[in-house]
C-alpha cells in the first residue's frame, strides 16, 4: 500500500462526451467549408447481430455531421479470399476515399490479413500495420482511433506532456504500442507495461499519466496511484453488478482511484465516445485529402 496521501478533493472528470460534441462540431463546419460530400464506405461480412446493431449506429452517427455512409455486405459464407477482393475492389473505387471493416469477420479469416490490405490512404480505424507504424513518424492522422483518443483526452487537462512520466498498463498493437508512441512522440518517458512487468503498481505510483488498457475489469486500485495523477480509462468490461444484472466498467477502480487522481476519465462515458469523434475525424480528414 502507498503511505501517500490522496488528493485533498475527488479528480475531475474527463468527459468524453463533451470532448467528442466539440470534435463533432469542428467537423459539420469542416464538411460545410468544404463544398463536396463526405462518405465513409463500410464492410460488413455475416450476420453478427453485435455488428449489424454496431453498422446501423454508425450510420445514424455519421448522418448527424453530415457524412454519407454506405455499407457493403457480404454473406456469412464468405471465404477469406471474398473479403479480401473486396477489399481490393473498395482500394481501387477511385469513389471511396474513407474505408473499414467491421468486426467479428467470420471464423478461420485472419483478421489482420485482411485489414492489412486496406488502403492506407483510406483506413480510416488506423489498423493497417503501415499507418500504426506512421505513428513513430509523427503522424497523427489515421492513426488507431482509440490511440488518438487517448492523447486528445490527456492533453484536454492542459498537462505539459514533456518530461512527465507515463505508463501504459497493456501492449495491445492497436491501442496499448500506439498509445505509448504517441506519448514518446510528445517527449514524456514512457513505460509500456505488460503481464511480466515486476512490481506493476509501484511503476504506476511513480507517474503523472496512467493508463490502463489491460482488459482486466477495475484492475488499478487507489494504491496504484501518484496523487494527482490523470489517469485515462480505456477498458470496457462487463460484469455482474451487485444485484446480478450486467454493468460496465473500465480497468480502473473508479471510486476508490478518483480520491485520489487529479483527473479520471470514466467508462462508460470517456474514451469510447471520443474514439468514435476520431474515427469520424479521420473519415473526414481522408476525404478531402
Amino acid at each position: 500500500m502507498s503511505n501517500a496521501p490522496a488528493n485533498t478533493a475527488a479528480a475531475r472528470i474527463i468527459d468524453g462526451k463533451a470532448l467528442s460534441e466539440t470534435v463533432r462540431n469542428s467537423l459539420r463546419s469542416r464538411i460545410a467549408a468544404a463544398g463536396r460530400p463526405v462518405r465513409l464506405d463500410a464492410l460488413l461480412v455475416g450476420d453478427d447481430r453485435a455488428a449489424g446493431i454496431y453498422a446501423m449506429n454508425q450510420a445514424t452517427t455519421c448522418a448527424e455531421v453530415g457524412i454519407e455512409y454506405v455499407l457493403h455486405r457480404l454473406p456469412a459464407g464468405a471465404s477469406a479470399d471474398d473479403i479480401a477482393g473486396r477489399v481490393l475492389l473498395l482500394n481501387v473505387d477511385d469513389a471511396v476515399r474513407a474505408l473499414m471493416v467491421h468486426l467479428p469477420l467470420p471464423e478461420g479469416v485472419d483478421t489482420e490479413r485482411i485489414q492489412s490490405l486496406i488502403s492506407p490512404d483510406k483506413d480510416v480505424e488506423g489498423v493497417n500495420p503501415a499507418n500504426i507504424g506512421n505513428v513513430v513518424y509523427g503522424r497523427r492522422s489515421l492513426v488507431p482511433c482509440t490511440a488518438l483518443a487517448t492523447l486528445e483526452m490527456i492533453e484536454s487537462t492542459g498537462i505539459q506532456l514533456r518530461g512527465k512520466r507515463c505508463v501504459v498498463v497493456g501492449a495491445s498493437n492497436i491501442v496499448g504500442k500506439p498509445i505509448a508512441v504517441l506519448l514518446m512522440r510528445t517527449e514524456a518517458t514512457v513505460h509500456s507495461t505488460n503481464k511480466f512487468t515486476p512490481d506493476l503498481p509501484a511503476l504506476c505510483r511513480t507517474c503523472d499519466v496512467v493508463i490502463a488498457a489491460c482488459g482486466v475489469p477495475q484492475l488499478l486500485k487507489a494504491d496504484w496511484i501518484k496523487p494527482g495523477a490523470v489517469v485515462i480509462d480505456v477498458g470496457i468490461n462487463r460484469i455482474d453488478g451487485p444485484d446480478g444484472k450486467k454493468i460496465t466498467v473500465g480497468d480502473v477502480d473508479f471510486a476508490a482511484v478518483r480520491s485520489v487522481a487529479g483527473w479520471i476519465s470514466p467508462v462508460p462515458g470517456g474514451v469510447g465516445p471520443m474514439t468514435v469523434a476520431m474515427l469520424l475525424r479521420n473519415v473526414v480528414d481522408a476525404a478531402l485529402r
